[in-house]
């Protein structure tokens, strides 16, 4: 007789690879870095304008934005809008349409001048005004604040009464970014025109390198430590520029 074969399973043990591993801790280091932001240097404007954003976000994590003033000139921009669609649709027959034009035209100019008026002696070199702590609503609610701010409580009553102007200064070909906090004091009697403020300086070169990648963590802590100056009053004196200078 022919001998039965005895059938033994063997459970095979998974096979690790070490490959598939590497390749997954790697996805995981990846997910932890973060992505910077490229800029050409050569761009100027460009450079300004992602620095001035990235110092608007860390003024707005403590204030809320005063936009009466955008408002202003949005609606003037309307109406200018609509006056120089009347010109240009207006059912009226030429010639009998140049009394219409003639004033259309005009306001348009009016209003455009009224624009370049604000933008000239109001915004000057502003990137951003705030309303006062004390109306900002978003503050009140806000939680999350940084570790800076959570040590350097408000005690700034000017704070609590005015809003802040951000001004901000990129000279063309040139290197030093400017940052200036101070209050909105405008139509306020009672404030001299020395407003206190509060100012620093930086070389680009410390917040790009040499391919035009942006260390935007390292911007946002600088002007974390500017605004809480201005929190404790530690104004900028002319000593102090002098030993900046």
């Amino acid at each position: 007789m022919a001998k039965k074969k005895s059938s033994r399973v063997v459970e095979a043990e998974p096979v690790v690879d070490e490959d598939d591993d590497n390749d997954q801790d790697k996805g995981e280091e990846d997910d932890d870095e973060v992505e910077l932001l490229q800029v050409d240097l050569g761009d100027m404007v460009k450079l300004k304008q992602v620095l001035d954003e990235a110092v608007a976000s860390v003024v707005l994590e403590n204030l809320d934005e005063d936009y009466r003033w955008d408002n202003f000139k949005l609606a003037i921009m309307a109406l200018a809008c609509a006056f120089a669609m009347v010109a240009q649709f207006a059912p009226v027959p030429f010639p009998d349409s140049r009394p219409l034009l003639g004033v259309c035209g005009c306001t348009y100019f009016l209003l455009s001048g009224i624009l370049q008026l604000i933008a000239t002696f109001i915004d000057k070199d502003a990137i951003l005004l705030t309303v006062p702590l004390s109306k900002s609503e978003d503050a009140k609610k806000k939680k999350k604040t940084t570790t800076m701010m959570k040590k350097n409580a408000v005690k700034n009553e000017m704070l609590q009464k005015y809003g802040v102007r951000v001004r901000s200064s990129l000279p063309r070909f040139s290197e030093w970014y400017t940052i200036t906090l101070e209050f909105n004091v405008d139509g306020d009697k009672d404030q001299t025109k020395a407003t206190p403020y509060v100012e620093k300086t930086w070389s680009v070169g410390q917040f790009f390198d040499e391919e035009g990648f942006f260390d935007e963590s390292g911007l946002m802590k600088e002007i974390e430590d500017l605004y809480a100056r201005l929190e404790r009053a530690d104004y900028n004196t002319p000593d102090k520029e002098k030993k900046n200078q």
